[in-house]
């Protein structure tokens, strides 16, 4: 499996709604954005919650935040998106730590950092989270609207991992793509599978920790096919294992960490057997 060596990017001008903006005012201007939406998806959430989803108009939202009709659609384009006004920031957060990643980091660890966004999203209002997540049990639309959101950050990820597969080096057979596409969606369930049974005992316990225990499995399982990093073909290679009749030779980086090799080892005494 080979990997293409990282390339440094050019520089990107950051987002006017990121806290990386480089005015103060760019920055004041992303904190009143992100206020007004929070501001609307409460009232909509309570509107939700008392009158029903079906008989909440966007008026009523509107006039429950004090704001105008057009002020509501500067910032959702429906009702059902009102309840998400985070997505769109974090979203933005997860690109960033991808495209920050330091040159050998495993892509499949930078992935599992590049949720971690999301999850602290949830985190940094636990009762928020939790009535919004009941809400979402009770309305399908709303669910259907929270599936699509998680969707964007599942091609996110998709395309980093496949971003790191020498496309010029497939044959057939090779299931490179596949791999990429499976791994980044097991580390999306693992993510949403902590992240509900977290909302479900009422945002009780570390969830970060039960973070790290669930990829720590992610990786277990898919770690060693993604590879070891990010550098080029013939420089520093992953592990690997060769037999030469009875002696077994392992091969790998000198940075390589204990537990890859390990696996590697293991793998190919299991497969001499």
């Amino acid at each position: 499996m080979q990997y293409r060596p990282h390339m440094s990017q050019p520089a990107r001008t950051p987002p006017s709604d990121t806290p990386d903006a480089v005015t103060p005012g760019t920055r004041r201007a992303a904190a009143q954005r992100l206020k007004m939406r929070r501001e609307l998806s409460a009232a909509a959430m309570e509107l939700f919650a008392t009158k029903g989803y079906e008989a909440t108009t966007v008026d009523e939202i509107a006039a429950a935040a004090g704001v105008a009709r057009r002020t509501f659609f500067r910032h959702f384009r429906s009702k059902e998106e009102a309840i998400f006004p985070d997505h769109d920031d974090t979203l933005v957060r997860a690109e960033a730590v991808l495209d920050a990643a330091p040159p050998h980091e495993n892509p499949l660890d930078t992935v599992c950092r590049g949720i971690k966004e999301v999850m602290r999203m949830y985190a940094a209002s636990p009762a928020v989270s939790v009535a919004r997540y009941r809400l979402t049990r009770e309305v399908p639309t709303l669910r259907e609207a929270e599936i699509a959101s998680v969707a964007r950050y599942e091609r996110l990820f998709t395309r980093y991992l496949l971003g790191h597969f020498d496309e010029g080096a497939h044959r057939e057979g090779d299931d490179d793509p596949l791999l990429a596409e499976v791994a980044a969606s097991a580390v999306v369930t693992a993510h949403n599978h902590v992240l509900r049974r977290w909302l479900r005992a009422d945002a009780q316990g570390d969830v970060e920790a039960q973070l790290d225990h669930a990829f720590e499995i992610v990786r277990e399982t898919f770690g060693a096919g993604i590879g070891a990093g990010r550098t080029g073909s013939g420089e520093n290679p992953p592990a690997a294992v060769s037999r030469e009749g009875e002696v077994l030779v392992a091969v790998a980086r000198t940075d390589a960490p204990l537990d890859e090799v390990m696996r590697t080892i293991r793998k190919a005494i299991k497969e001499r057997k």
